[in-house]
């Protein structure tokens, strides 16, 4: 079993938390079990973060801070620590997220990552790490804090309709996601538009790919792979990607329509339908 004190608080950020959550309570005179009667937890978790088994989430983060009266210390920290769980990759790319001004995204097979509600999050990473699940979608949430901001990015995504169809999660998950999709109508800085199977062949069909600008940096085009993603400034790249995106505008439905369709596919493939006896009595 790790103890705490053999940690090394600057090895990695999960390691800085645990030791200061460790010290910080230490300091306020509180057992394991105290503490996690005061922030509503078991005493096991808190002792699980102290020794980095478990990945802290912002909610456990914010009641440290409140217990603790330690001034959002737990809750600035908590983001490197999600961020840090992120494959490494990736982590690059999320930092860029998180500054660009405006994101451009297609996908053609999954809701993109801002977008996702944390159950269909869930039912993805599921799927293939199974044994970081809570740390991995604690961290996809982590990302969407960017749209929450005073001043977010303005966000426009592409996804076909294929993504509308594609069962992840079950009938309620997916109901759930589409409605959270129709919800971001209301931000005049998300647009959503669906690229309809009746269009055919098109310039997305190679894969999934984001366009970050930013007011003073270069412009990035992020693609994602099997094994991992790649990102580059290249100017070609960048000219061909915005052009490629430009297109898939034109050809998807208006954002009207869009949210139109999503509804539809809604109601009609996820909505609520009647037992088997309930419809033998109809």
């Amino acid at each position: 079993m790790v103890n705490i004190r053999d940690l090394d608080p600057s090895a990695s950020p999960l390691d800085y938390y645990g030791s200061e959550l460790r010290r910080l309570r230490e300091a306020a005179g509180l057992k394991q079990q105290q503490l996690g009667d005061i922030i509503f937890c078991a005493a096991s978790l808190i002792g699980q973060v102290e020794t980095t088994k478990k990945v802290p989430t912002r909610e456990f983060s914010e009641r440290l801070d409140a217990a603790l009266g330690t001034d959002g210390h737990f809750s600035r920290l908590v983001g490197l620590v999600l961020r840090s769980v992120l494959p490494t990759w990736f982590q690059a790319y999320a930092e860029m997220e998180a500054q660009a001004e405006y994101i451009s995204a297609f996908q053609p097979q999954l809701v993109y990552g801002l977008l996702q509600t944390e159950a269909y999050a869930r039912a993805l990473i599921a799927v293939d790490c199974p044994d970081q699940i809570d740390e991995l979608v604690a961290a996809r949430m982590e990302r969407q804090r960017i749209l929450g901001r005073e001043l977010p990015p303005a966000l426009w995504v592409v996804l076909t309709e294929a993504v509308l169809h594609q069962e992840v999660g079950g009938r309620e998950v997916m109901r759930n996601q589409l409605a959270h999709l129709l919800g971001f109508a209301k931000r005049p800085w998300v647009q959503i538009q669906v690229l309809p199977f009746s269009v055919g062949a098109h310039t997305g069909m190679l894969g999934s790919f984001n366009l970050l600008r930013f007011d003073r940096d270069p412009d990035l085009i992020y693609e994602e792979g099997y094994a991992q993603g790649l990102m580059t400034a290249n100017p070609a790249v960048i000219r061909e990607r915005s052009v490629g995106y430009a297109r898939l505008q034109a050809e998807a439905l208006s954002p009207e329509r869009s949210a139109a369709l999503i509804a539809r596919v809604m109601e009609e493939r996820y909505g609520e339908r009647p037992a088997p006896d309930e419809r033998a009595l109809a």
